[in-house]
C-alpha cells in the first residue's frame, strides 16, 4: 500500500513546487525582463530554496520556456479545437470568449508571451514557424470556407484572427494603461462580461453574422 502511494505523493508534491515556481519566474520575468531576473531572484519569490529551482529546471533558460509553454497550453486549453460544423458565428464567439477570460483572469501569462514576441521571440521562433503558423492557415481555411458558402462576409482571415488576438489580448498587455484611464485600481467583476459581449458584437456585425 505505501509503495502504491508514494509516487503519487511525490508527483503531487513534484506539480506543486514547479507550479509555485513558474508562477514566480513569470512575475520575475515580467518585472526584470529576461536578463534581469535571476534564479536566485526567482527562488526567493517561491520562498523555496535556489537548490530546489534549479533541481527541478536545472537552468533560468529551462524556466524561462515552462514558462511560455504554460501560456500556450493555456491558451489550447481554453480555445479548444473549432468544428467546423458549429458554423462561424459561435466559433468566433468561443474564441473571443476564452482569450478574453484568460487576458482577465491570468493576465501575466498575456504579457510574458508579449514581451517576448516584442524582443524577436528568441526563445518562440520553432514555435512560431512551426505550431503556430500551421493553427493559423487551418484556422484562416475554415473561415474562408464558411466565406466561400456565404456563411459570413468575404473578410480576410488572417486579419480576422490577428483582430481577435489583439483586442482580447490589450486588456491584460495594457492592463496599467487602461485601469490609469479609467482611474481604477483593479478589473471589476462583470468586466470580462461587458468586454466579451462588447467584443463579440463589434467583430460578428462586421462578419454579417448579426445585424
Amino acid at each position: 500500500m505505501n509503495e502504491t502511494k508514494k509516487p503519487n505523493k511525490q508527483g503531487r508534491i513534484r506539480a506543486e513546487s514547479e507550479l509555485k515556481i513558474i508562477t514566480a519566474a513569470q512575475e520575475e520575468f515580467i518585472l526584470q525582463g529576461y536578463g534581469g531576473a535571476t534564479v536566485q531572484s526567482i527562488a526567493d519569490r517561491s520562498g523555496l530554496p535556489k537548490a530546489n529551482i534549479l533541481y527541478y529546471f536545472k537552468n533560468k533558460e529551462n524556466i524561462y520556456h515552462a514558462v511560455l509553454e504554460r501560456t500556450l497550453n493555456m491558451w489550447d486549453q481554453a480555445i479548444g479545437d473549432i468544428d467546423p460544423e458549429h458554423g462561424p458565428k459561435v466559433a468566433i464567439e468561443k474564441f473571443i470568449a476564452a482569450k478574453v477570460k484568460i487576458s482577465f483572469e491570468h493576465p501575466g501569462a498575456s504579457k510574458i508571451y508579449a514581451m517576448e514576441i516584442i524582443q524577436g521571440a528568441q526563445h518562440l521562433k520553432e514555435f512560431t514557424r512551426t505550431y503556430q503558423r500551421q493553427w493559423v492557415r487551418e484556422k484562416a481555411k475554415l473561415f474562408q470556407q464558411w466565406i466561400d458558402n456565404g456563411e459570413m462576409k468575404n473578410v480576410d482571415p488572417v486579419n480576422l484572427i490577428f483582430l481577435i488576438w489583439s483586442s482580447t489580448q490589450h486588456y491584460a498587455d495594457f492592463e496599467t494603461q487602461i485601469l490609469q484611464i479609467m482611474n481604477r485600481a483593479d478589473y471589476e467583476e462583470d468586466d470580462i462580461t461587458h468586454v466579451t459581449q462588447f467584443l463579440t458584437d463589434i467583430i460578428l456585425r462586421g462578419c454579417g453574422l448579426i445585424d
